[in-house]
């Protein structure tokens, strides 16, 4: 049996012929997962999908969190990684993640607002590559404004920018641009990933590159 978020399972194809597939939609996770776990008590082999990795943003942790004592026994669960967007995004744009980097989530829908800005101050100032997720929705914008409005109390406004949407789907559009022209681009939505460099990271080409400092250690040959 084959669970999960309707979109996603549109992507998985014919790696789901022939089985079972019990599909949702947004803001339903907990069904899902319970129903899941249901299923797998029953004797049924499940897997629940998530995007991404299932372990960072997805539905490993809500899985745990409701198991029951007894369940622990009778379930056994694998939790198999995946590709995050910060990392195919990044490798879509260049190398913009060779450094300390966070991962803020925009969503204010499960994290009230002041946590989030206060974590976009911290990760901002101390110089941090920073990539946000769920930049915004057709009824969500400013969570993205309030932490445009940080990034330029503490970064350069020509700090590189890289924007990525649908990584790795249909439609996939990547694009670099600056802090100051950030808010600019009118197509930042759910599926849309922003990487924002630190104080040395720079464009060569069409990359972003963020350096790690390799090149200044690099041993000068004879």
């Amino acid at each position: 049996m084959v669970v999960g978020y309707k979109t996603y399972i549109g992507l998985l194809g014919d790696l789901i012929a022939g089985k079972e597939v019990v599909s949702s939609g947004m803001t339903q996770e907990a069904k899902r997962a319970g129903f899941a776990i249901k299923a797998a008590e029953e004797g049924r082999q499940v897997s629940l999908i998530s995007s991404g990795d299932p372990g960072i943003y997805g539905m490993a942790g809500l899985v745990l969190e409701l198991l029951g004592g007894e369940e622990k026994d009778k379930i056994r669960i694998e939790i198999i990684p995946g590709i995050i967007a910060a990392t195919s995004c990044a490798s879509l744009l260049g190398a913009p993640l060779m450094h300390d980097f966070a991962v803020i989530s925009l969503s204010d829908i499960l994290t009230d607002l002041k946590l989030i800005k206060r974590r976009i101050v911290k990760a901002a100032s101390g110089d941090f590559v920073i990539v946000f997720y769920n930049p915004q929705s057709k009824s969500r914008t400013r969570p993205l404004k309030a932490a445009w409005k940080i990034l330029m109390k503490y970064k350069s406004p020509n700090t590189p920018v890289g924007m990525v949407r649908n990584a790795a789907r249909k439609n996939q559009e990547v694009k670099i641009t600056t802090l100051k022209d950030m808010l600019t681009e009118k197509k930042i939505d759910m599926v849309t990933t922003i990487i924002v460099g630190n104080s040395r990271t720079f464009t060569k080409r069409q990359y972003m590159i963020t350096p790690r400092g390799y090149n200044s250690k690099v041993a000068q040959w004879d």
